[in-house]
């Protein structure tokens, strides 16, 4: 077995969702969990089938984040694996249609941050082991971070 560090490429301004699951259906299905929990999302999704043809599916309604979600599911190439790039919204604001796919096993990450999905090959194929979301933290948030946070959360409208 050899462990190998994929480099995922994330559009300024997007977000990525990669997850596992384990049908054909899931590019249907997840464009229209998408499109569903958020009116005028911009997005692309990519997922690679793990028999059959063992062809990498996409869906999408952002012909740039489908060339970019292909990219990054062709780097990883691990079997029922999906990525989604995302504009437009917060992956809060899609994560739970997301899980709610019945063919959905588990999602990884969803983030703004550089990611590096940490994957396993054998003579069979790949399979992801997790990933590296963002940095290690640098220490604990004192009182003007607090403040920071607060104030953030309220410019970006998630609280009042």
């Amino acid at each position: 077995m050899e462990i190998k560090t994929v480099v995922i490429d994330i559009p300024d301004g997007a977000n990525i969702i990669v997850g596992q699951t384990h049908f054909i259906k899931t590019t249907e299905d997840l464009y229209e969990a998408m499109i569903n929990a958020v009116p005028g999302i911009t997005f692309g999704i990519a997922f690679c089938e793990a028999s059959g043809p063992c062809l990498i599916r996409v869906e999408g309604n952002d012909n740039a984040l489908k060339e970019m979600a292909i990219r990054n599911a062709s780097a990883i190439a691990a079997g029922h694996t999906f990525v989604i790039l995302m504009k437009g919204a917060f992956p809060v604001n899609v994560l739970n249609a997301i899980k709610a796919c019945p063919e959905v096993c588990s999602v990884f990450c969803a983030t703004a941050n550089p990611v590096q999905v940490i994957v396993a090959e054998t003579e069979q194929g790949r399979g992801i082991l997790g990933v590296i979301d963002g940095y290690r933290p640098m220490g604990v948030e004192g009182e003007k971070d607090v403040q920071n946070r607060k104030q953030f959360l309220r410019k970006i409208g998630y609280k009042l």
